[in-house]
């Protein structure tokens, strides 16, 4: 029997990641099955994973058995039912008259069956109910597994060329010598240029301890050059932390993957082993990820209380509340947030913010606010999602469309933005809600919101 995986987030599937997150692309890599290869979970959508699996599986990974969603919408009885015969006739005619009378021959019926799931789903004018390919399909569950096998790179398959965002820390491709900005224009000698960017990531997919070369060329390297990488298997942290200056512990979390709610837990307890005077919480770019995992991140921080309502079309609300056990509920915090901060982040910085638990800080966020279904097709056809809820903060407030209102707007222009006429006054910014950057600031790394996240936690407002 199929499940669905309830998602709420940005889809960042075969397409570049928002900037920031994950180095901003899709990884390149074999997507490994956990042990309990057909389990379903709830997720927030950047955002991700379904497969067929019985109710224990699904027990066993979120901790709940999935739920059945109420919905007013008519069926259609398939069968032999007249009313769908005559509903679906055109569609055949017109299958047969391609096939018939089309100019180029043979047709692919399995790229025409996906365009037609692809047209369909269109056709309801969502965004986020949408059709994945397999390729599309096995990106889009990797970064919330956190593991699979590859060259460890994060790349943008829209570009030109397939090109490298970035190397992941301590991977294949970083220790290759690959840089962000490399453009992969062969692979083990095929010339790859031209070639749909997903297509060539399935070149250079293959199993740990395999070899594979690629031919780079890069920005002012007269010539392109070859180099080999041996693929490992690939662990892709969710969380990374370290302590500030002024005693000050700092928490970036990339996704609501699987193991999330474990690795910032361990973060949490790391950091409080220095006693720091506060921490800043760093949601930027984070597109989303588990449903179940965002009330476990919002429960390190929150004691107790709603953390989110789910409304369905009918009007009937789910509510998830703050779990116990959490380690920072009493220090004093910051969130950071900006345009890339979306889904199942937007979930635990609107509940930070309702419950009056810590100030956002940056700019407005995404507003992604709905929850999708994710259905895997029979024959390994990919899958698709669907709407089905959206989501409320803890006071009632929806987020879709809208995005959440930092409570310090701060926002960052750099000269690239000034020249192309992207300037603070055209944003109706005032002073002191923008920082704009000089190209030493940038080579520097400056970072204005954390800089002023600092200045709260101090008290230097």
């Amino acid at each position: 029997m199929k499940k669905a995986t309830i998602i709420i987030g940005i889809i960042l599937i075969a397409l570049i990641l928002l900037a920031g997150s994950f180095s901003g692309g899709v990884v390149i890599g074999r997507y490994l099955l956990p042990a309990h290869t057909q389990a379903v979970s709830q997720q927030v959508e950047n955002t991700q994973q379904t497969k067929e699996t019985d109710e224990l599986s699904t027990q066993e990974q979120t901790g709940e058995l999935p739920k059945e969603h109420p919905t007013n919408s008519p069926k259609i009885e398939l069968g032999g039912s007249n009313n769908t015969k005559d509903l679906f006739s055109p569609f055949w005619e017109v299958w047969d008259i391609v096939h018939d009378q089309y100019v180029d021959q043979p047709i692919d019926d399995v790229k025409m069956m996906r365009g037609a799931i692809r047209g369909m789903l269109e056709s309801l004018g969502d965004q986020h109910t949408s059709y994945m390919d397999p390729d599309q399909y096995l990106q889009a569950n990797i970064p919330l597994e956190g593991e699979y096998e590859g060259i460890g790179a994060w790349v943008d398959p829209n570009a030109e060329y397939l090109t490298i965002v970035s190397p992941m820390p301590g991977s294949p491709a970083e220790k290759a010598g690959l840089q962000p900005g490399d453009e992969i224009i062969a692979v083990d000698g095929d010339d790859v240029t031209g070639i749909d960017g997903n297509l060539v990531i399935r070149r250079v997919l293959g199993p740990a301890g395999s070899k594979v070369i690629l031919t780079i060329r890069r920005e002012g390297v007269n010539k392109p050059f070859d180099v080999e990488i041996t693929r490992e298997n690939i662990s892709i942290p969710s969380v990374e932390y370290h302590m500030l200056d002024n005693n000050i512990g700092y928490i970036q979390l990339l996704t609501f993957g699987s193991d999330t709610k474990q690795e910032l837990h361990d973060a949490i307890k790391d950091l409080m082993k220095n006693h720091p005077a506060g921490l800043v919480f760093d949601l930027r770019n984070n597109g989303g990820g588990y449903l179940t995992t965002a009330v476990d991140v919002a429960s390190e921080f929150i004691d107790k209380g709603v953390i989110l309502y789910e409304q369905y079309g009918d009007g009937h609300k789910d509510q998830y509340d703050a779990k116990r056990g959490g380690l920072a509920k009493d220090i004093p915090l910051v969130v950071l947030i900006n345009e890339g901060t979306a889904s199942a982040s937007e979930i635990v910085a609107g509940a930070i913010q309702d419950h009056e638990r810590a100030p956002l800080i940056g700019v407005k966020s995404y507003g992604k606010g709905s929850v999708q279904n994710w259905i895997p097709l029979s024959n390994d056809q990919g899958a698709v999602r669907v709407t089905i809820a959206r989501w409320l903060t803890p006071n009632g407030r929806t987020i879709n469309q809208i995005g959440l209102e930092p409570d310090y707007y701060i926002a960052v222009f750099t000269p690239k933005m000034i020249e192309q006429g992207i300037t603070p006054e055209e944003e109706g910014l005032q002073e002191g809600q923008y920082v704009i950057l000089t190209q030493e600031d940038i080579d520097q790394k400056r970072d204005p919101q954390l800089e002023k996240a600092i200045d709260v936690l101090l008290g230097e407002k």
